[in-house]
């Protein structure tokens, strides 16, 4: 192993729930090496956890569409395919400031700690009654369409205001996208579809406003038509895959050993910080580009160099976690990058602590002998990690 440079990000698992050998043995090297990009680009990997959040905190990075690169090979993105996509208006995930901090400061005034302290009985409302229709019909039952899928589909879907009979829409194409075989006709296809989706949402909302987040941009009348649609297609899809597949990921995990079920429901809020370090579901990526040359741990970042960025190494570094491979559901896993971090740290983090929160410890509480009952799919190519399908039964 050389620190020189990589042919590529490595992605090759040595068991489901552990990152690449490779990228420990990168960081315990150096927390940075130089990567060649698959089209090309000579840039940067990151695999240290202090070089990641310096990277993450520091303006001189850009997350411009049209400054990155492809960090994995995929069918429909190539450096040329992503520069000649137009930054669809309302973008902001993928904005620098100020046009970030433009969009950013409205939807951080609808994503306050008192409105998701409100939706806290309506998620438990929903997480009890998905485990009642499990519980009714008995085993054996896959998990992932009956109960970590649609709870977050729901809640996401309320908070917006979009209609949750228009789930089967949205998800399927919210895969489509996500799947880094899906060639760019079926890719296209998926973002119209969620575009159009949206847009029709959006209008009705105009006319029949209700008390959703939604329609609270509208109400605040300085967003165009365009950047609404397109915030909420982001919005979509990012509330309801990421915390879908770590409360399916993070059940799979609690079933592998005895006691962590026990351990789990004796601080649920310290278990899901553990979770979200232990799995880190965003396992390619992030990728920024230098604006101008950077200095990061020792190392000369030249502007327009591409440095992405390995969230599991980060989360598994040993300077920062003590005994960082094992996972321990007593440990107050703060600090960890699971959730970004600057000014693109995920909006919606403390919706997710609460949904899963509450959906592992009621999951866990009433089904309280719980097991695997066959094989489960990894989602290895897609952008989030997690599993297609989670097979469980349990003692009637």
């Amino acid at each position: 192993m050389t620190t020189e440079s990589i042919q590529g990000l490595p992605t090759q698992r040595p068991n489901p729930l552990d990152p690449p050998e490779e990228i420990g043995a990168l960081r315990a090297q150096d927390s940075m090496v130089r990567m060649t990009f698959p089209d090309g680009h000579l840039g940067w990997l990151a695999t240290g956890h202090h070089a990641v959040r310096s990277i993450l905190a520091n303006p001189a990075f850009s997350n411009r569409i049209d400054l990155t690169h492809p960090i994995i090979p995929a069918k429909r993105l190539t450096s040329q395919s992503i520069k000649d996509f137009p930054m669809p208006p309302g973008m902001f995930n993928r904005m620098d400031d100020p046009e970030h901090g433009r969009i950013r400061r409205m939807l951080t005034g609808q994503f306050t700690v008192r409105r998701m302290k409100q939706l806290e009985p309506r998620i438990e409302q929903i997480v009890n009654e998905h485990l009642d229709a499990i519980i009714s019909a008995g085993p054996p039952v896959d998990l992932v369409p009956t109960y970590t899928l649609p709870v977050p589909s729901l809640v996401i879907c309320e908070l917006l205001g979009v209609p949750y009979d228009r789930r089967g829409q949205f998800q399927g194409d919210a895969s489509t996208l996500l799947n880094l075989e899906s060639g760019a006709e079926d890719a296209m296809a998926a973002w119209v579809s969620i575009n159009n989706l949206l847009s029709d949402v959006i209008n009705e909302k105009r006319s029949t406003p209700g008390d959703d987040l939604l329609s609270g941009l509208i109400a605040e009348d300085e967003l165009t038509h365009e950047e609404l649609v397109t915030i909420g297609m982001v919005l979509l899809i990012a509330g309801h895959e990421t915390t879908a597949n770590m409360l399916g990921l993070g059940t799979y995990t609690i079933l592998q050993k005895p006691g962590r079920a026990e351990a789990l429901l004796a601080d649920p809020a310290g278990a899901v910080e553990e979770l979200l370090r232990y799995l880190s579901i965003i396992h390619f990526g992030p990728v920024r580009t230098a604006l101008e040359d950077v200095e990061i741990e020792g190392h000369q970042i030249k502007a327009g160099e591409a440095v992405a960025m390995s969230v599991p190494g980060a989360n598994r570094d040993p300077e920062k976690f003590h005994d960082p491979d094992e996972l321990d559901l007593t440990r107050h896993a703060q600090g960890h990058m699971s959730f970004g971090h600057g000014i693109h740290q995920c909006l919606g983090q403390q919706l997710a602590r609460i949904e899963m929160r509450i959906g592992f410890a009621a999951l866990l509480r009433r089904v309280p002998t719980l097991r695997l009952a066959g094989e489960v799919r990894f989602r290895d190519r897609m952008t989030i990690y997690g599993v297609f399908n989670l097979p469980v039964t349990w003692d009637v």
